[in-house]
């Protein structure tokens, strides 16, 4: 079985929730305390045993190859000063044994044109997708490992799943899945943000997915669907009739950093659990008169 060792990152939406902040800067460069989202999404993939980051761009999303790119001048100033601390934060950035690549997505035709852009990169190997609006804690081993995991005892495609409110799968794309006599989640059927009384289920794939590459001659050939974009919803639809999907309920808490309510619960979680802020953050947090609030 082939090893999954590259992970593709969708970036290059506009991020149009967050305006004005994402005027001129990519959403996915947001920070979360002190780390940008696109930051913990690598990092994830790299501790899944990802050494290839492909980066499906588009135009003023530079300042993400500048993040993970060597920075020399900022490097020779903190070496110079005499900050190590800051120096092997800055260097550890990006693991020296991880490649970055990047594919420009000159149109905007959804998520599964984004997916379709990695093809030249992937090639014949399986690969997973990381939406780095979906930020993922997980306490022992990240939800990229535990996709791997699955793939390697079953050797087909993976969706991470869970359950949301039933008025909210107009949001996602929603499966409907049988256990096997193992209690293996198999999907059935994967439909595009349906509405609450057409869903087939309250079960929504988010922000993670593993896919065979047979993903791409199913994405070539559907066309544009729902809001006239080329839906990765609809290649695994399609996929569903050559080879088992499995649908896999993760380890972890997601944040859905693609809303504002989301990301300012994220960062407020995060600062809690960091090292060195989090107590005097507790201890400001406990300190504030909500009621003026």
């Amino acid at each position: 079985m082939t090893q999954v060792r590259k992970a593709v990152f969708p970036v290059a939406g506009l991020g149009t929730r967050f305006l004005p902040a994402t005027k001129a800067s990519p959403k996915e460069m947001l920070p979360i305390v002190d780390k940008p989202l696109i930051q913990y999404a690598a990092e994830e993939a790299e501790a899944g045993g990802i050494d290839q980051l492909v980066f499906i761009t588009g135009r003023n999303k530079r300042s993400i190859e500048d993040h993970f790119d060597t920075a020399y001048e900022l490097e020779s100033e903190l070496e110079r000063a005499g900050k190590r601390d800051l120096l092997e934060i800055v260097r550890s950035v990006l693991p020296g044994d991880t490649s970055c690549i990047y594919v420009r997505q000159a149109v905007a035709l959804g998520l599964g044109h984004a997916v379709l852009c990695a093809k030249p990169v992937v090639g014949n190997e399986p690969f997973v997708v990381v939406l780095a609006d979906d930020l993922i804690y997980s306490q022992s081993k990240g939800v990229v490992a535990q996709m791997i995991d699955v793939y390697a005892r079953h050797g087909c495609s993976v969706l991470s799943v869970q359950e949301v409110p039933r008025e909210e799968t107009s949001k996602y794309g929603i499966v409907q899945v049988e256990r096997d006599g193992e209690g293996v989640m198999r999907v059935v059927s994967i439909v595009e943000k349906p509405k609450p009384e057409d869903a087939p289920s309250n079960l929504a794939v988010v922000g993670r997915y593993l896919l065979t590459p047979r993903i791409f001659d199913k994405l070539e050939r559907i066309g544009k669907g729902a809001g006239g974009e080329i839906q990765l919803t609809d290649g695994i639809s399609e996929l569903l009739k050559d080879e088992p999907v499995i649908a896999y309920p993760f380890a972890g808490k997601r944040y859905d950093c693609g809303s504002k309510l989301g990301y300012l619960e994220a960062t407020v979680e995060y600062a809690l659990a960091h090292p060195k802020l989090g107590q005097q953050f507790a201890a400001y947090l406990r300190g504030l008169e909500l009621s003026r609030f």
